[in-house]
């Protein structure tokens, strides 16, 4: 389906600051729509139609009452014989008000048109289309809900609704069905619904509302003073003991002047307790990564003093990859201690990774660069944490079995290229060393690193690996290996 914007380029001459009023016009409607129980539909002249063919730029359904369309009519052009209304608004520049007949329904339906004005210059024309009342009368928070409707396609008309200045809405900013408290020019409390009363009693506020300016009642009213000094929406968050509630206020405007204002107020207690709580959750998990980090890390250093102690040359090695073991899973946790969330950048491990096999097995006949290209994106720890030890031992195993003591490397180099398409996750790490031997063999490789990288990408990763040579000389052919995993751990099967 196409967008706003395309369906404005495509089918209309609309441009610059007049195509922007309108843009602000959909994005902000949701509040009249509740408010007249009605869909709204915007049209707009087709470009050389002479005001005879016009297109839905947008729609929008209430959530107040049932929706006349339950298929969607963005993007329609209809003539002025579908829509001779719409065509007569146009032309007149006013308020109309009719019925239209509805074939995919097989009924007729109340229509109001109103002219969308800017700065002068008639735009297109916003409708109101709503089922006909018959044999009902409607109740006072109905009646009233309309009024407020009518006020607002009053501005509509003049230009002075939606505001010039960007009135952007959170998804937590409170609706017509959450409460509306009507303001005269005064800001004295006209009319409260009865969900304003109930937020009211929780707020603490027991006395009768109509009559009284909000400050009166011991409500926080900075909002509504701030809306009727500048003529335009303010949202605010207060609270009053336990309660927490978001205020949002938006003047109604007459010949350019403030005449009264909407309120709407949203309970959000139980939305903010749940935030704290995770906010705390978030801080809990963050400590004991720091904590696990740090305990690998006193770990680690013990290792490393065990290390020094011994004769052995081969235990010393195998004490020196533990310890760069331990250290990429140390790492993840340090990411994870600072991260907000439980994913991470995994590209900062793989640069810190490349680090630690530099130091710790570079030498001045044997200098090894390390690059990293592409991006893996953020990994969540469940595929972080192994596939960081399975870098760790095939960047050691590309510097020591590439790269041998036998002879000089001065322009060795290993790449390691990352690619995440959301699904699934390739790593690719090449050398320009010297190759593989004659009839090697993954699956009968037998040492701890291989068996190691093995197990943790098909079992802990669901993934496979392969193992074949390079592109280059032969003495600098090289080794490439490639690894594919999920993008995301898999769920676990209980056994």
């Amino acid at each position: 389906m196409a967008s706003f914007d395309e369906l404005a380029r495509s089918h209309t001459r609309l441009e610059g600051s007049a195509l922007g009023h309108l843009r602000r016009l959909v994005a902000s409607w949701g509040l009249l729509a509740d408010f007249c129980f009605a869909d709204l539909l915007l049209y707009a002249p087709v470009a050389g139609g002479d005001g005879a063919k016009f297109v839905v730029l947008g729609q929008i359904r209430p959530t107040t009452s049932q929706t006349l369309y339950r298929e969607d009519q963005l993007g329609r052009v209809m003539d002025e014989v579908e829509r001779p209304l719409v065509a007569r608004a146009w032309r007149l520049g006013q308020l109309i008000d009719g019925e239209i007949n509805l074939p995919a329904r097989g009924e007729r339906a109340r229509i109001q048109c109103i002219p969308v004005r800017w700065k002068g210059a008639l735009l297109g024309v916003l409708t109101r289309e709503s089922a006909l009342l018959v044999g009902r009368r409607p109740g006072e928070l109905e009646r009233v809900y309309v009024e407020v409707f009518d006020r607002f396609a009053r501005m509509i008309t003049t230009g002075e609704f939606p505001y010039g200045a960007v009135d952007t809405e959170t998804e937590e900013a409170p609706r017509v069905g959450d409460g509306v408290a009507l303001l005269d020019a005064a800001g004295r409390v006209t009319y409260v619904s009865p969900n304003v009363v109930s937020a009211f009693h929780r707020l603490g506020i027991h006395a009768n509302a109509v009559g009284a300016r909000l400050g009166e009642l011991g409500m926080e009213d900075s909002t509504v003073r701030a809306a009727f000094a500048m003529g335009l929406p303010f949202t605010e968050e207060i609270e009053k003991g336990s309660v927490t509630a978001l205020v949002r206020a938006i003047p109604l405007l007459e010949n350019g002047r403030v005449d009264g204002a909407v309120v709407l107020l949203r309970d959000v207690t139980d939305l903010r307790r749940r935030d704290r709580e995770l906010i705390s959750k978030d801080a809990t998990i963050r400590e004991i990564h720091h904590r696990v980090k740090n305990n690998l890390q006193t770990i680690s250093s013990l290792l490393r003093l065990q290390g020094r102690r011994l004769e052995s040359p081969e235990a010393r090695v195998a004490i020196e990859e533990s310890v760069r073991r331990i250290r990429s899973i140390a790492l993840v946790h340090e990411l994870l201690s600072k991260a907000a969330g439980e994913q991470i950048p995994f590209n900062e491990i793989v640069r810190e990774l490349g680090r630690m096999v530099e130091e710790g097995l570079s030498s001045p006949d044997r200098t090894i660069r390390f690059r990293v290209e592409g991006d893996a994106g953020e990994l969540r720890a469940e595929v972080a944490t192994p596939l960081a030890v399975v870098m760790t031992e095939l960047l050691q195993n590309a510097v020591e079995h590439g790269f041998p003591h036998d002879r000089e490397w001065l322009d060795g180099e290993v790449v390691i290229s990352l690619h995440n398409d959301g699904t699934e996750l390739v790593a690719l790490v090449a050398d320009n060393g010297a190759g593989l031997p004659p009839g090697f063999s993954l699956e009968r490789a037998a040492s701890l690193g291989l068996t190691i990288v093995r197990t943790l990408v098909t079992s802990e990763l669901a993934g496979t690996i392969r193992l074949h040579p390079g592109t280059g000389p032969p003495d600098h052919e090289g080794t490439i290996v490639e690894l594919r995993m999920p993008a995301s751990p898999l769920p676990r099967i209980e056994r």
